[in-house]
């Protein structure tokens, strides 16, 4: 699926420990019916197993509804599997080791707390930049909190474009507007909710 910046208005980063039984694919396909643009699989405690056979059944229901799959951290698993790219922190492979192995089509997200790590970032082929947390994260609660300033100066320093992210919700998402972000990257907002289809629809309105 070809990558273009619409595609991160509303991003949403799985986490089943949120769903209270509901099954994942349920939660991403209400999600997505809600707004959500983008969808990132990210569950850690996953082996690669696991990660392929459930990224392979997301990837089929994202693409039903013409919406990008990306998945978290493993760039292996997101090729077998079918889905359209992967999204990497700064601790993980590289961009340029994982734009050489995958090529072009392959959608690669990058994390940035710096406006260095996001010019390297884009230097290395990123499609875009996750940047955050711009609030305190309950899905990340040692996050290093990125201020409004600064997701201005990462995003006005690079031409690729970014999401932002980290303990963002309907309450709080105007205190980053003008910014200059893509989209917003939601956790808990979207999948703890009671109603994940409503919760998306008033995410998607911001």
């Amino acid at each position: 699926m070809q990558f273009t910046k619409e595609m991160l208005k509303l991003y949403a980063v799985t986490d089943r420990t949120w769903l209270n039984g509901r099954s994942l694919e349920d939660a991403v396909e209400e999600a997505i019916l809600g707004g959500v643009t983008c969808v990132q699989l990210r569950e850690k405690e996953m082996d690669d197993d696991e990660l392929i056979e459930t990224a392979s059944r997301l990837a089929e229901i994202c693409h039903k509804h013409n919406v990008s799959l990306i998945v978290n951290d493993n760039f292996i698993a997101a090729m077998k599997s079918g889905a359209d790219g992967v999204h990497v922190g700064i601790e993980d492979a590289p961009v340029k080791e994982i734009r050489r192995i995958a090529g072009e089509g392959f959608i690669i997200g990058a994390t940035a707390k710096t406006v260095e790590q996001a010019k390297r970032a884009e230097a290395e082929g990123a499609d875009y930049l996750g940047v955050g947390a711009v609030f305190p994260s309950p899905t990340k609660k040692n996050a290093l909190r990125i201020t409004p300033e600064m997701l201005s100066e990462i995003c006005g320093s690079v031409k690729i474009p970014a999401v932002a992210i980290g303990g963002i919700s309907h309450d709080n998402v105007k205190e980053i507007a003008g910014c200059g972000q893509a989209g917003i990257a939601v956790v808990s907002a979207i999948f703890a909710a009671e109603d994940i289809r409503s919760a998306a629809q008033a995410l998607a309105s911001y």
